[in-house]
C-alpha cells in the first residue's frame, strides 16, 4: 500500500475513533439522570442525593450537608496519594466552623481495611463507605478514569464548582476552597 493511502486510512480511522469516543461519552453522561442535574459537560452539576453508611453502619444522607461547602474525597487505604492529602483535609475541617464546611471521605475500600487504617491515622472529618455504585457516581461527577484520589467540591448552594482526579495541594485548597468560605486566600 502506498504511503498516501496509509495516511488517509490512518486519519479516517482516527477521526472515526474520536467521534465514537465523544458520542459514547455523551451517551454515558446522559444515563442515570436521577442522580443530579448535569452541566453542559455532562457531569453532575449539583450535589447528588446519596446515602452511604459510616463505619458504624449508620446511613448518612447528603442532605445533612445542605448550606455548607462540601468536599467529597474518594480515597482508599492502599492509595499513597490519598494518604498524603488526608492530613491537609483534616486540617481544613478542623480549621473551619462545621456549620460552613463538611469534608467527607468516601472510602472505596473494604470496611476492615478502613477501620485498621483509621485506628492509626484518625481524622476529624466524616468517613463513609463506598461501593461499586459509588465508583459509578464518582465517574458521573467527573472522574472519567476511575483514579484515586478524586475530590469534588460543592458550594453552599450545592453546585459542583471543582473536581480533580489526583492528589490535591495546599495551593488548591487556598485558591479553590477557602474563597467559597469567604476566607483569605493568601
Amino acid at each position: 500500500m502506498n504511503p498516501a493511502k496509509v495516511l488517509v486510512v490512518t486519519v479516517l480511522a482516527g477521526t472515526l475513533s474520536i467521534g465514537a469516543a465523544l458520542f459514547g461519552e455523551r451517551w454515558l453522561a446522559q444515563q442515570d439522570l436521577d442522580l443530579g442535574r448535569r452541566g453542559d459537560d455532562g457531569r453532575i452539576a449539583a450535589l447528588p442525593e446519596l446515602r452511604l453508611p459510616d463505619l458504624s453502619g449508620q446511613p448518612v444522607a447528603s442532605d445533612t450537608w445542605a448550606g455548607k461547602v462540601v468536599v467529597l474525597n474518594f480515597w482508599a487505604s492502599w492509595c499513597q496519594p490519598c494518604l498524603r492529602e488526608m492530613p491537609m483535609l483534616d486540617q481544613l475541617q478542623r480549621g473551619v466552623d462545621p456549620g460552613e464546611l463538611q469534608v467527607v471521605g468516601i472510602a472505596i475500600d473494604a470496611r476492615q481495611a478502613v477501620e485498621r487504617f483509621l485506628t492509626e491515622h484518625q481524622v476529624s472529618y466524616q468517613i463513609l463507605l463506598g461501593d461499586t455504585a459509588t465508583v459509578a457516581l464518582a465517574r458521573r461527577l467527573g472522574n472519567r478514569t476511575g483514579g484515586l484520589p478524586f475530590t469534588v467540591v460543592f458550594d453552599p448552594l450545592g453546585r459542583r464548582v471543582f473536581s480533580q482526579t489526583g492528589e490535591i495541594t495546599a495551593e488548591l485548597v487556598h485558591t479553590r476552597i477557602l474563597p467559597l468560605l469567604n476566607r483569605e486566600t493568601g
